[in-house]
């Protein structure tokens, strides 16, 4: 089966900068998202979990797969939002079969 090169990029954000962050990536014309919970970790402020927190509280892993050519104006576009905020970029080499659809 063929296979193209696209990008996967993993943003980790507090959950309240959630619908910041994928507007800015949807006016980045990223086609597609997922948006998922983080339950726990650890970082430069030690570990931490998710458990016990109210509300939004928390962080979210945002993550999408590109074609490479596309991968500066989603990290321009994410790191607007998070550099100001508790969050991370994580950018992989991935394969798609569908290549049409990033």
């Amino acid at each position: 089966m063929q296979t193209y090169a696209a990008k996967r990029v993993e943003i980790l954000i507090e959950a309240p900068m959630e619908g910041r962050l994928t507007a800015a990536l949807m006016a980045a014309g990223v086609k597609g998202f997922t948006v998922l919970p983080v339950l726990g970790g650890a970082g430069q402020s030690g570990r931490w979990s998710a458990d016990g927190q109210l509300g939004r509280a928390g962080m979210v892993a945002v993550i999408c797969l590109i074609a490479p050519e596309r991968l500066e104006v989603l990290l321009d576009a994410a790191f607007d939002v998070v550099e100001r905020h508790i969050g991370l970029i994580n950018v992989t080499d991935a394969q798609v079969i569908r290549k049409a659809r990033f």
